[in-house]
């Protein structure tokens, strides 16, 4: 029997190609990423609503619910959506090109099925133009294909930025997809407080921007792409708030650049995906990018970091 051939850690995603299916996509997570938020208890950033990698696609985890658990997951290889309840029930929903407002509705309806009440807002988050995922007929597009390397791509992505959050010792949020802004995220905090965020985030209470950045933070991240500024799959890295010098500094590798619409820096992700090591590159960023952020603010760095993690080994103190 012939080996089975490990797929391409940093293949091509193009974001032109699969922009609709991305778009699409996007919702999807969006209506699973409500349900959470539904029933889980508040935690601080909201992380408590966000999805995770796992070994097939992405993952609620575990969701309380009366006495009881439930998890959704979107397995990207057999390209399966997985209502699972912890007393055993399940449903599935196959997906296809379908419109999101057909995926709400199958994706409710086995939550339903298996006795989750679950009621969610169906209005999207973080888009200017979000159409109710009850009434949307224009997204409907699903190239497994390409879900399948934007999956790849979050798998080598969380794996980098596992191994950078390793090396802090304060406070950092776990490695975790946000479905509002749809990308994977590692945070990393000084302690101290921040000045109000200013809010003005579509679809998005600016009690929830304020409560987010209650503190300062560096913080980087992957987005595949969107129309506007920055049409392509990039890295990203800020501060809140930006120290100043800020968008002079010098950061790795030397793709990086600082966008001024944006107000981060950016790395494309082909110049990481084309490299000689990728998970160098990107790790190269994640660093120096944090230490731009870190040394104008005067962080207290030796009390913040540690060397990186090593499997199978104790810290040494």
């Amino acid at each position: 029997m012939p080996p089975v051939l490990a797929p391409a850690r940093w293949p091509e995603l193009p974001f032109a190609a699969w922009k609709d299916t991305a778009a699409t996509l996007h919702l999807w997570t969006q209506v699973v990423g409500k349900v959470r938020l539904a029933r889980t208890p508040w935690l601080n950033h909201s992380w408590h609503v966000t999805l995770y990698v796992g070994a097939r696609g992405l993952t609620t985890g575990p969701i309380p619910h009366d006495g009881r658990s439930f998890q959704i997951d979107f397995d990207f290889i057999d390209h399966v959506l997985w209502v699972r309840s912890s007393d055993g029930h399940c449903r599935q929903v196959m997906l296809r090109p379908m419109p999101t407002v057909e995926f709400y509705g199958e994706t409710m309806a086995a939550l339903e099925q298996v006795g989750l009440e679950v009621a969610i807002n169906p209005m999207p988050c973080e888009l200017a133009d979000g159409i109710p995922f009850d009434e949307d007929t224009t997204h409907a597009a699903y190239d497994s294909a390409a879900v399948d390397r934007f999956w790849r791509v979050l798998q080598s992505v969380h794996e980098v930025m596992s191994r950078f959050r390793t090396g802090f010792l304060g406070k950092s949020s776990p490695v975790h997809f946000f479905w509002g802004s749809f990308d994977l995220a590692v945070t990393r905090f000084s302690g101290r407080t921040a000045p109000m965020h200013p809010g003005g985030i579509p679809h998005l209470p600016n009690l929830v921007a304020r409560e987010a950045y209650s503190h300062e933070v560096s913080s980087a991240g992957f987005w595949p792409g969107s129309p506007g500024p920055v049409d392509y799959p990039a890295f990203y890295s800020y501060a809140y708030p930006a120290p100043p010098g800020f968008a002079e500094a010098k950061v790795n590798p030397a793709q990086a650049f600082f966008s001024k619409i944006l107000g981060e820096f950016i790395l494309p992700y082909d110049a990481v995906r084309t490299a000689r090591d990728p998970d160098a590159a990107l790790m190269d960023f994640l660093q120096s990018t944090y230490e731009a952020a870190a040394n104008l603010a005067k962080w207290d760095r030796s009390a913040l970091e540690c060397a990186i993690g090593e499997a199978g080994m104790c810290r040494v103190v």
